[in-house]
């Protein structure tokens, strides 16, 4: 048994105040279904999730990148072969591209299996003159507007877990099954992709990656094995609903430690990292890699405080401190985070989250974010840690494999009266296969750097 765990366990949240739950209308049947998924097998592996604490540590000290990305919230209709795999197709393209041009393994981190549920700012909203509860992501109920859909169902959180199932099972069967091999790298270019610059960009570094396989090939080396046919591919999602992450929860075999087994990485974020609350209480004793997004409403000293107590042995790769502060802020705040918790000696992987700090609502009604702020921030990150001496070890982003038009700007420079063509988001807009490959390829100069 860890120190951290000793004065834990997986219920003893419940004793502290827990922010942005539902209202569940009935408790009995809420209890029930929770019951019902401590039984049932979990959707990752203690070591699994130890391996990528281990890669993620590495991440800490600059020998490696994180990338994380995937649905702002997955929705259970497009829970389908296809859609999962033209998100981690984007994703991998992504990484070959970082992996390739800034000379570093990189840790890919989807959003996915689990990215259920949202918080949001107020449990109600006026549609239409009539009070409902806010949509709070579909594990929690339908973002239709109308009473009865937006009535908090606990059957959602087990329909959650069945297709965060078979969300895995999707991604297994495609990082391992050959889809992911090195060979294959041309055949991830999304059709929308392949005509534009970017995409003929990918193409020819696909065709180096080629060259080199074969090369290796003809003077005798062995190309058929994991790391040439095979992906590694971890699962995240913010761990929002405590009652189905306790369900998930379970002691492994092995070391008797505990560990969160609805993901491989979770994350808290900005609106619940209190530390008397209950999401650090629960996190404290699970021994996954833990993230936690900061924005500009936060206090050093307590951010010290939370990371001390979620991560008391000081542990390479358990923490990573996700920034979201805006492409205008970010050199407000982010210098003196770095430098208070370096001056610390806390090893964390510090990841730069752009989205949620350059998000506005354009002129059509339809939320947003620009391509180039979210740029800006990016680079920002990156010189204001070389300037603290601290490592810019990742990056996490909202994303699709979609042909989207959520985000203005990037390669076909989507104008704001264009968001309405293809804006498909049920909550915070992503970016296309297009802009992301885009942002890969800056970023990669930015790691080679």
């Amino acid at each position: 048994m860890t120190q951290q765990a000793k004065d834990w366990s997986k219920s003893s949240w419940l004793n502290f105040p827990a922010l942005q739950q539902p209202n569940w209308p009935d408790l009995d049947e809420h209890r029930a279904v929770l019951e019902t998924i401590s039984h049932l097998p979990p959707l990752v592996f203690a070591g699994e999730i130890r391996n990528l604490k281990k890669k993620l540590a590495r991440a800490a000290t600059g020998e490696a990148f994180l990338l994380q990305g995937g649905d702002c919230a997955e929705d259970f209709q497009h829970c389908t072969a296809p859609s999962i795999r033209e998100t981690l197709k984007v994703i991998l393209q992504m990484a070959i591209v970082l992996t390739y041009g800034g000379g570093k393994p990189v840790i890919k981190v989807g959003r996915l299996a689990g990215q259920y549920a949202k918080p949001r700012s107020s449990d109600t909203e006026i549609v239409n003159g009539v009070e409902i509860p806010s949509y709070r992501g579909d594990m929690v109920n339908s973002l239709e507007a109308t009473l009865e859909a937006r009535r908090p169902d606990p059957q959602r959180l087990l329909k959650g877990y069945y297709l965060a199932a078979t969300t895995m099972n999707i991604m297994r069967a495609f990082t391992r099954g050959g889809y992911a091999a090195l060979h294959r790298v041309d055949a991830w270019n999304q059709e929308f992709v392949k005509s534009t610059p970017l995409g003929q960009s990918y193409e020819r570094l696909a065709k180096h990656i080629a060259d080199a396989i074969n090369f290796m090939r003809v003077v005798g080396i062995d190309t058929d094995t994991p790391q040439f046919n095979q992906a590694e591919f971890f699962t995240s999602h913010e761990a929002l609903l405590l009652g189905y992450e306790e369900a998930l929860t379970r002691q492994d075999s092995t070391t008797g430690d505990w560990y969160d087994c609805s993901g491989h990485m979770l994350w808290i974020g900005d609106r619940t990292r209190q530390l008397d609350g209950a999401h650090v209480e629960f996190f404290r004793g699970v021994l996954n890699p833990l993230g936690m997004k900061v924005g500009p409403k936060h206090d050093i000293d307590e951010i010290k405080k939370i990371i001390t107590r979620l991560n008391p042995d000081n542990e390479a790769g358990r923490m990573t401190i996700i920034t979201r502060f805006g492409a205008d802020k970010v050199g407000q705040y982010l210098p003196q985070l770095a430098r208070a918790l370096k001056k610390e000696g806390l090893q964390v992987v510090w990841s730069c989250d752009p989205m949620h700090g350059n998000t506005y609502t354009a002129d059509s009604g339809h939320k947003t974010r620009n391509f180039n702020n979210i740029l800006q921030e990016i680079r920002s990150f990156f010189e204001i840690h070389w300037s603290e001496g601290t490592v810019p070890g990742g990056v996490h982003f909202e994303l699709t494999g979609e042909n989207v038009t959520e985000c203005t700007g990037g390669g076909r420079n989507i104008q704001d009266e264009q968001l309405q063509l293809n804006y498909q988001t049920n909550c915070d807009p992503r970016l296309n296969a297009e802009q992301s490959l885009e942002l890969a390829f800056q970023i990669a100069e930015m790691i080679r750097s």
